[in-house]
């Protein structure tokens, strides 16, 4: 019954996932074609003609057709780094988590086991959850009187079965933001290639070369591939930000789980 819930979640979250990414792909275009592409923005008052001087929002329309893919693929960056930090965030529970491990092991190290059960219950979140588990586990082993290895695999067992259910939420959506570092710069160089077409088929011409359709050419390629480029160096840092986030979570966990072994190996030495 778990796996099904479990699996209608994935199928439910991976359609949410293709509908943001449809919609941030055809937001991208409204804001090419009616806000950049408008013909206030133009010589002639039409998006045909020449970008006036210094408009930056004509001068990106004429990068082509690629730049609606480019601002979709920008769009879901932001969209992708605000979902992910909210969710992060929430991970790491109602209060401050470095004074909520500092009281957990304090409470840990003392024996006060209750006290640090208490603390998690307040804290909540992906890193107090298997905390809480543990520190149960830790009162069934301690009752049943297991020896210390025993003990020590039973608990961090227990702890591996908790996180691997609180992970899957915390790295949700992180392959899309990973995916954003190099589809970003593809499509960026994919822009980069059409543009440079349309200028050197503007210097083949016969007679002398158009130097308005050479120009264009040149602006379309240096276009996309700074957007291109911002794009993926975005979502760099977005994926980096978040990894290290992810990573100080599981680490916290971690550190938790050694600290409840060792008391209890303590606790195990002072019965001898």
């Amino acid at each position: 019954m778990a796996n099904v819930k479990k699996e209608k979640a994935a199928n439910g979250g991976g359609m949410i996932s293709g509908i943001i990414i449809v919609a941030c792909i055809f937001v991208g275009w409204l804001i090419w074609n009616f806000i950049m592409g408008n013909g206030a923005n133009f010589e002639g008052g039409v998006n045909t003609g020449h970008p006036l001087p210094g408009n930056m929002l004509a001068m990106v329309y004429k990068g082509g057709p690629i730049v609606p893919v480019l601002l979709g693929l920008l769009l879901m960056v932001v969209v992708f780094s605000f979902e992910r930090y909210a969710v992060i965030s929430k991970a790491a529970g109602t209060g401050n988590l470095d004074q909520f491990m500092t009281s957990v092991q304090n409470d840990i190290k003392s024996g006060n086991i209750e006290g640090a059960i208490a603390s998690c219950d307040k804290q909540k979140g992906s890193v107090a959850n298997p905390i809480k588990s543990a520190l149960l586990k830790y009162q069934e082993v301690k009752r049943e009187g297991l020896d210390s290895e025993a003990a020590a695999e039973t608990i961090h067992k227990e702890i591996e079965e908790v996180t691997s259910l609180e992970m899957p939420m915390l790295e949700k959506h992180m392959t899309i933001l990973s995916t954003m570092v190099s589809l970003g710069t593809l499509a960026g160089l994919l822009g980069t290639v059409t543009g440079m077409i349309k200028a050197f088929s503007a210097l083949s011409a016969a007679g002398t070369p158009d130097q308005a359709a050479l120009a264009n050419g040149i602006s379309e390629a240096l276009i996309n591939t700074a957007t291109g480029i911002s794009t993926s160096a975005l979502a760099i840092v977005a994926y980096n930000f978040f990894t290290s986030k992810i990573d100080t979570l599981t680490y916290s966990i971690d550190e938790a789980g050694n600290t409840i072994v060792n008391t209890y190996r303590h606790f195990r030495s002072t019965q001898k």
